[in-house]
């Protein structure tokens, strides 16, 4: 691993987070591109990049990427991650992975055609605890999965020209914070047969909490709850008939949880040793998936990021949650 050459599409906090696990993980940073010289030029003398590009197009232009990490707001990374895949690069999206399903399709097809590698960076799925869970489950550590419980509430800034209350930048609990357990419900048990949502709106009319339930054909349940406004335990428990997984604050980073047996007795902990945020294993996973050209169907496959993008709209649908001009 580690053999690619990454372009940075964005300079925000996200892309900063992403970068610095980049590079303290031995990859490869040649690029990266802002919507200014400037931006481009202060980002790359931070971490001592190559190359800095005033334009995005100029980024993905540069015969010296390989692979190009999106880390623009929600309603850009649709048209930011078709540049790169028209310019021949693999993307690497930052969740969600877009801003609708229809965009969602269109992307994945795309990727497809031009056989390149897109991947959404849902950077919870690669993490070795959630390697580790989804092995106690297969292995019938707690039994049959019966339900999952998962909150992810923030108290955030609450500036209503700010990214997350800005309907125009995709604002909202669900998309920025929400998609965490509505991914993990994804892993866990597939495509939900019924999406019960409620939501309350902020002042600039996006979500500032939402609750959600999903339904499987199978019985199982997903209880799940998101805000921008309030700080939460942000735990989780994967709840099965012998036995249960709690994980513990915060559950979508690397984190330390503890399988419990049928009668509440502890069987094992697992505690985390990650390095750095943990953002280097979704870029291990795409240069693997580039280098064995695979698709990612054994973690996250192209087809279930559009798949819940589709859970993600209903929500949207149910709560009144829309976004101007969105496709």
């Amino acid at each position: 691993m580690g053999s690619l050459r990454w372009g940075i599409l964005g300079t925000g906090w996200i892309a900063h987070a992403q970068t610095a696990d980049l590079m303290a993980h031995g990859f490869t940073v040649n690029a990266v591109g802002s919507r200014t010289q400037s931006g481009a030029a202060a980002f790359a003398a931070e971490f001592g990049i190559p190359n800095a590009h005033s334009s995005y197009e100029s980024l993905v232009g540069d015969d010296s990427v390989d692979v190009v990490y999106v880390a623009t707001p929600h309603p850009m990374h649709a048209s930011n991650a078709v540049l790169a895949l028209n310019a021949g690069k693999h993307v690497l999206v930052e969740k969600p992975f877009t801003l609708t399903a229809r965009q969602a399709r269109e992307l994945v097809d795309l990727a497809a055609q031009k056989q390149l590698v897109v991947l959404e960076a849902m950077w919870t799925r690669f993490l070795p605890h959630m390697v580790r869970l989804r092995e106690i489950i297969r292995a019938g550590g707690i039994g049959e999965v019966r339900t999952l419980l998962a909150d992810h509430n923030q108290l955030l800034s609450d500036d209503p020209n700010g990214r997350l209350r800005n309907p125009a930048l995709g604002g909202g609990a669900l998309l920025d914070l929400g998609i965490y357990p509505v991914s993990f419900a994804w892993d866990l048990f597939g495509e939900p047969s019924r999406v019960l949502a409620s939501g309350t709106k902020t002042e600039t009319d996006v979500d500032r909490q939402t609750a959600i339930i999903l339904e499987y054909p199978g019985g199982q349940r997903a209880v799940l709850h998101t805000a921008l406004d309030t700080p939460g335990p942000n735990r989780a428990a994967v709840i099965g008939t012998a036995g249960m997984i709690e994980l513990e604050s915060v559950w979508y980073t690397p984190t330390t949880f503890t399988v419990f047996d049928s009668s509440g007795e502890p069987t094992e902990r697992y505690v985390s040793d990650v390095t750095g945020r943990g953002m280097q294993y979704q870029a291990w996973e795409l240069e693997r998936l580039v280098a064995r050209g695979e698709n990612p169907a054994d973690l996250l496959p192209p087809e279930q990021s559009v798949s819940t993008m589709r859970t993600l709209d209903e929500v949207r649908r149910q709560i009144g949650l829309n976004y101007p001009g969105e496709p």
